[in-house]
């Protein structure tokens, strides 16, 4: 019998799904693993600790929770004869609705009527912005990101896009283009949104000169990886005033310190990672799909959907 360590969490529909379509793997559930659990499995599901992966020494199949690979592609991570494979698909409807209403929330200055009505404070701030007629960069085409640049589309944006390869453009984007064209394209936008993963090609991307590019007034969204943001540069063009302000769901160092300035920054607003993960049932749902998804394929000798590619960390 095939050995499955689970160490995402499953809701007992979930664990009923995968007994009744897998009666013939002992699925280890088990959210805090220790190297002797990992030792005798060939599969495992969810973000295991990458150090514990050292004992895995009969895992062929290593099944994310989560679309990024942080991590994991790191050479002599995982053993040799193991297939990665990642979550992209599930997050989409999540993280664009989490960037949605970030962004208007900042457009419509609500952020700043919520801290007037905690003062009893009837004020009008004044001049918004919108979508309409906007012109939004979106900063990683992939499930993420196209759900969000459908969205904005919708509502009446030019949706510029940047992503890897170029191939067909989607009819919800403008004009698509590489990261070759970031400097070019940065001036253009109202709006830039970072959903790119974690990679040594992302990192600190979005320093001190790119947002001097942005247009002065312009809004930043995270919902990508800290990682990719220089975060003291981000500060300096919030503060200056040359931002309007950010939205960021994920910071370089998780969670974030009690003593970073960036708490403090009046038009920086942070929520703890928290856009993705399981609050919304439809993506717990999702994901659990994408493991039974491969977990057949994986039994009958077939392709895994969501490979990921160990020297870009991106899926296949």
């Amino acid at each position: 019998m095939m050995n499955v360590l689970v160490v995402m969490p499953f809701k007992e529909k979930h664990k009923q799904l995968m007994q009744e379509n897998f009666p013939q793997v002992n699925f280890i559930y088990e959210r805090q693993p220790d190297k002797e659990q990992v030792a005798n499995v060939q599969a495992i599901i969810g973000n295991v600790k990458p150090q514990l992966l050292a004992y895995a020494a009969e895992l062929k199949w290593l099944q994310l929770n989560s679309a990024g690979t942080d991590g994991y592609c790191d050479e002599g991570v995982l053993p040799p004869q193991t297939v990665l494979t990642n979550a992209t698909g599930a997050y989409g409807l999540a993280l664009s609705e989490y960037m949605l209403a970030v962004l208007m929330a900042m457009q419509k200055k609500l952020y700043r009527y919520h801290d007037n009505q905690k003062q009893n404070l009837w004020h009008d701030e004044g001049e918004v912005t919108s979508i309409f007629n906007a012109t939004i960069l979106v900063v990683g085409l992939g499930d993420i990101g196209s759900n969000f640049a459908r969205k904005v589309k919708a509502l009446g944006a030019k949706v510029i896009a940047i992503k890897r390869r170029i191939n067909a453009k989607p009819d919800y984007v403008d004009e698509l283009g590489t990261l070759d064209n970031l400097a070019e394209y940065l001036p253009q936008a109202d709006v830039v949104v970072n959903i790119l993963p974690g990679t040594k090609a992302t990192h600190h991307l979005f320093d001190a000169e790119k947002f001097a590019l942005m247009k002065k007034g312009a809004f930043f969204v995270n919902g990508g990886r800290g990682s990719a943001v220089v975060e003291n540069d981000l500060i300096a063009a919030v503060e200056s005033g040359h931002l309007a302000g950010a939205a960021v769901d994920v910071t370089e160092t998780e969670p974030l310190p009690k003593e970073s300035p960036m708490w403090q920054v009046e038009n920086i607003h942070i929520t703890p990672h928290t856009a993705g993960q399981y609050h919304l049932a439809a993506t717990h749902d999702n994901i659990v799909n994408i493991v039974k998804e491969n977990l057949m394929r994986f039994l009958a000798g077939k392709e895994l959907i969501n490979q990921v590619d160990f020297a870009t960390g991106y899926k296949k």
